[in-house]
This record gives C-alpha cells, sequence and structure tokens, in this order.
C-alpha cells in the first residue's frame, strides 16, 4: 500500500503541476486502532508556482484527489495551512506530528520547527470536546451502539487531558494517551473495546459499556468545567508565517 500512496502522490504532482511538501496518515491507522477493513486517510500539504499566488481569479486551495472503499486521498495548499495554522488550527498538528509519513520536504521541516509557537490550548480544546460531544450524543447513547465510535470519543477527551496537563499538542496514537491519562479502573473495558475495534470489520455494533459512558458523561463534565476559566493566548503576528510562505514559494 505504501508503494501505491506514492504512485498516486507522483501522479498528483505530475497532474496537478504541483509539489507536495508533506504527506501522512492521519486516521484510525496513525491513531493506532485500524480496523480490518478500514481505508487509508492520506492527507498531503501542496504548494503551486508563484504566479498561481499572484493571480486575480480566485482559486482553489484544496485537491480532492480520490475517496473509495480504500483510499481516501485529499490535499490542502500551503497557503491555506498557514492561515489554518495562525488560528491553531488542530488538524495542522495532528498532521505533523502523524507517526506513518509517506512523503515530507526541507521545505516542511522548516514549518514543523515552528509549528508549535502556534499552538492555543483553548482552541484546541474546545475542538476536541466538541468532537468527543458530538460522537457521543450521535452514536453512543443507545443501548446498542457502534463500538468503534468509543474511540472517536475516547481519543479525543483524553486529548483535551493532555492539553491541559501538558499545554502542548497531544500526540495522535491512542496508546500514548491511554496509558498516560486513561482512569485505571476502566483500562480492562476499553482494552476489550480495543481488541474489538482492531480485529472485527468497521460496521460491528453491540451492546453499551455502561462504565465506559459513565467515565464519558463525568469527563465531558469536568473539562466543559475547566475551558470556560481558561484564558486565549492568541499572541503570534502574521510577520513569521508571511516570511514562510513567500520562501516556499520562491
Amino acid at each position: 500500500m505504501r508503494e501505491l500512496i506514492l504512485e498516486k502522490l507522483n501522479e498528483i504532482e505530475k497532474r496537478e503541476n504541483i509539489k507536495i511538501l508533506h504527506c501522512v496518515e492521519s486516521g484510525s491507522r496513525a491513531w493506532g486502532f485500524a480496523s480490518p477493513d478500514s481505508d487509508y486517510d492520506v492527507r498531503f500539504i501542496y504548494v503551486r508556482s508563484k504566479e498561481y499566488y499572484l493571480r486575480l481569479d480566485k482559486t482553489r486551495d484544496v485537491i480532492e484527489w480520490q475517496l473509495d472503499d480504500t483510499l481516501d486521498i485529499n490535499g490542502w495548499d500551503i497557503q491555506k495551512v498557514l492561515k489554518l495554522l495562525h488560528k491553531s488550527n488542530p488538524t495542522l498538528f495532528e498532521w505533523n506530528s502523524s507517526p506513518i509519513v509517506y512523503k515530507t520536504t526541507d521545505e516542511w521541516e522548516r514549518i514543523a520547527a515552528v509549528i508549535g509557537r502556534y499552538f492555543v490550548a483553548k482552541s484546541g480544546l474546545y475542538h476536541y470536546l466538541s468532537t468527543a460531544k458530538s460522537n457521543y450524543r450521535e452514536y453512543l447513547k443507545g443501548d446498542t451502539v457502534r463500538l468503534k465510535k468509543y474511540f472517536y470519543v475516547l481519543r479525543p477527551l483524553l486529548a483535551c487531558k493532555w492539553i491541559l496537563a501538558e499545554g502542548t499538542p497531544p500526540p495522535m496514537e491512542f496508546h500514548i494517551l491511554m496509558e498516560k491519562y486513561l482512569d485505571e479502573d476502566i483500562k480492562p473495558d476499553v482494552e476489550k473495546l480495543l481488541d474489538l475495534k482492531i480485529n472485527t470489520p468497521e460496521i460491528t455494533t453491540g451492546k453499551r459499556f455502561d462504565r465506559v459512558n459513565d467515565y464519558l458523561d463525568n469527563t465531558i463534565a469536568e473539562i466543559e468545567g475547566i475551558i470556560s476559566s481558561l484564558p486565549d493566548d492568541r499572541t503570534q503576528s502574521w510577520d513569521e508565517l508571511n516570511d514562510i510562505f513567500l520562501k516556499v514559494i520562491d
């Protein structure tokens, strides 16, 4: 699959006349709990020629290349990426820390060297809490639930705990978050869920894990009570990102 993905990236560069700066796995395979039939969530950041960015007409800043049962491939333009980085978009910190890197460049290394300066804890907390709450509300409230969705609630909540304790972007790997911040009394239940997630198809449903649901209820309420009192520590100017952008398109 890695060879196939690299072939796809070469094809994208030629057909779109771009340079891919960084490409990673972004979904359950990078999180560490892929199911047997999980697809590959391939995400890349690219740059076009300087002339492209000087056009008066509006241009697209996303490439949606492929979406099927095996591959989900799309990318963001560097201009879009740097604007979102200034807003402390959590997705970019995840792409930067993915344990599965398909391709990277010296240009991206320059960005990676400063990316941590743009992390805003409060923005990250709101993002992960919102993700957890929406998945919990939609998929885990009934007597029979979609078992994989426990990880789409547990992981963002543990990411919140990481941010509150460390003040840095959380790692992508679920096992790191679990070992450090998951309460010991529900680890056996979560380990059972993890075994089901890794060894059964994506669509598997089952009986609700009541102890895990209780933990989710308590953790959501706890984090909600903390976030509102936190300061917004956004202080970065545009100067550094403007300089990076000009160097990359040159």
